[in-house]
């Protein structure tokens, strides 16, 4: 048996390697796409000026992408720590986490951006489903599918309780919801779509759909108790 996991772990480790090469590959691409709206925000934000950067879209992307290496460096050290009190899956549970925040916070904070008729407008709200839908540009669909993606690919590999596609959708359009009523609420100059909650709830699914094959492990056996000893024998 130890034989054969030698023989297993070389594959596995390439399989890592070529999965992490082509996650650095897209977002550099993507980087390389969007840089010139990017770093029409880069001197509001290597400023330090609140106008111009956290309260644009663009700068929210830019920061999010200088913070990658910050985010790599938390799982690094979350990870050597639990390897360290002997804890499985130490690598899975520590990118899920930093995975989680990473990938949702900045989709909800430019969401929650006010408009600017924002606390002059009445707030409005669209209960119809697929009416809004129809008008919707491919720019804002795809936004929405992305809001909670990262909360649906990593949850799953995170919490064996939301490992399931239903849990997940169900998960999304619960923190949909909430998004939608806090719009309402503080009166953003945004409309609070039922279609919104469909879309998001889609795109937490979808994901969760692409990152099944490394859950289902997850949902049979958790791992985030430390590993026990064997007891002697005899």
């Amino acid at each position: 048996m130890n034989h054969d996991a030698s023989l297993s772990a070389p594959p596995r480790r390439a399989r890592r390697i070529v999965l992490l090469s082509l996650a650095i590959l897209g977002i550099a691409s993507a980087a390389f796409v969007v840089r010139r709206p990017l770093m029409m925000s880069a001197p509001m934000c290597m400023a330090g000026r609140w106008h111009g950067c956290f309260d644009t879209f663009n700068g929210v992307v830019l920061m999010t992408l200088v913070a990658l290496p910050l985010a790599a460096l938390v799982v690094w050290a979350l990870a050597r720590r639990r390897r360290a009190a002997g804890v499985t899956s130490a690598w899975r549970m520590s990118l899920a986490e930093v995975g989680m925040v990473h990938g949702t916070v900045p989709f909800i904070w430019m969401t929650m951006m006010p408009g600017p008729g924002a606390g002059i407008v009445p707030a409005r709200v669209s209960l119809v489903p697929l009416r809004d839908l129809v008008t919707m540009g491919t720019g804002q669909i795809v936004g929405n599918l992305l809001i909670f993606a990262a909360l649906g690919f990593f949850a799953p590999m995170r919490f064996a309780a939301l490992a399931s596609v239903p849990r997940i959708l169900a998960l999304g359009a619960g923190c949909s919801v909430l998004v939608e009523t806090a719009q309402y609420v503080l009166r953003l100059d945004r409309v609070s779509s039922v279609d919104d909650v469909l879309v998001n709830a889609t795109g937490a699914a979808l994901a969760a759909m692409a990152s099944r094959r490394w859950w289902r492990t997850t949902a049979e056996a958790p791992s985030d108790q430390p590993r026990r000893a064997p007891a002697p024998a005899g």
